[in-house]
């Protein structure tokens, strides 16, 4: 992606992720120090001021790397040529909603998003979800987008795998660059499953060393019922403590995931929620986060792995869930 600059654009850009982002991706954190970046930022009418503001403020820190920002709220404009799509602003959930009432907001956002990325995206054009329900708005996007190749479109778990990394880094007093192999599977939910039954600390198999430090019945306790849960429930768990959900942590997450998708993971795992061609069971067209590396800037499934009961249990949990979404989101007209 060096050379000619790299358009991008953001929806909800004028939100407080999207603040988050910008100023990141403007300075070369996401696609290297040699590649110049168009940003387009996207926004509804209320939300022009914020987006413009923030335009201003890009203009002031002056990034040699940043060749033109521009603020709209047409859709059709946004992604006009787009070779990256950071699809972030959706509808939260409101009182009294109901999840379908969720999915169906969401949909009246994100299929005239993927209609636009259909008619005028670049035809190397790669989206991330980041706007939750992450992996069936994914899904709804990539529906209305029918002439882009589905795997050009995947949903942000790369928060919840950094989560995890973080849990461990504490629990096994080392740093994350030390942790290889963790995975996120399922659905960007309370559902997901943090998996570490491959993962490693410094070369050695992480439930080998709880088992050393905690015990092993303490550790399963550990990874049952304090781990899992606090990595599913950790954006409740900010939201209680800081008064408002994650800001910072979900933009760093975002460029993590474009960065290793673009530029590849050398062989190391990470975790993403892309398209299933039915790798481990999991139903045909779901956006469904697995363990994967990045090459070639495709992503691709971890092959071979053989979940032990418990970790099949909550995978298949998670894709229930995700069957679930997908259906409703079908019998609302969605898909």
């Amino acid at each position: 992606m060096s050379g000619s600059p790299v358009t991008i654009t953001i929806t909800g850009a004028g939100g407080q992720i999207g603040y988050a982002l910008l100023f990141r991706i403007a300075s070369g954190a996401m696609l290297g120090p040699d590649t110049s970046v168009r940003l387009k930022l996207l926004e509804i009418p209320q939300g022009l001021g914020a987006a413009e503001g923030a335009a201003l403020e890009l203009q002031d820190a002056a990034f040699p790397l940043l060749d033109s920002v521009d603020v709209t709220d047409d859709a059709g404009r946004a992604f006009d040529g787009a070779n990256l799509g950071l699809l972030v602003g959706a509808r939260p959930r409101g009182p009294g909603m109901e999840r379908a009432d969720l999915l169906e907001a969401n949909g009246g956002i994100f299929g005239p998003q993927g209609a636009a990325i259909n008619a005028g995206a670049a035809d190397d054009v790669r989206i991330v979800v980041v706007g939750n329900p992450a992996n069936t708005n994914a899904l709804i996007a990539a529906a209305h987008a029918p002439d882009v190749p589905r795997d050009r479109f995947t949903a942000l778990t790369r928060l919840d795998h950094n989560r995890a990394l973080g849990q461990l880094s504490e629990a096994l007093d080392a740093p994350v660059g030390e942790i290889s192999r963790v995975a996120i599977w399922g659905n960007h939910s309370a559902t997901q499953f943090p998996d570490v039954s491959h993962a490693t600390v410094r070369g050695r198999p992480v439930p080998e060393v709880l088992d050393e430090e905690m015990g092993p019945d303490a550790a399963r306790t550990w990874l049952s019922d304090v781990f899992i849960p606090r990595v599913a429930q950790r954006g409740a768990e900010i939201i209680r403590v800081r008064g408002s959900s994650s800001v910072a942590s979900a933009a760093s997450a975002t460029i993590d995931h474009v960065r290793d998708w673009v530029h590849g993971t050398d062989g190391a795992w990470t975790s993403a929620a892309v398209v299933s061609t039915g790798e481990y069971g999991v139903p045909e067209g779901l956006i469904c986060s697995y363990p994967v590396t990045g090459a070639d800037g495709t992503w691709h499934v971890v092959p071979g792995l053989e979940p032990d009961a418990f970790a099949a249990q909550r995978i298949a949990a998670s894709v229930e869930e995700l069957v679930a979404e997908r259906d409703a989101v079908r019998a609302l007209g969605l898909l």
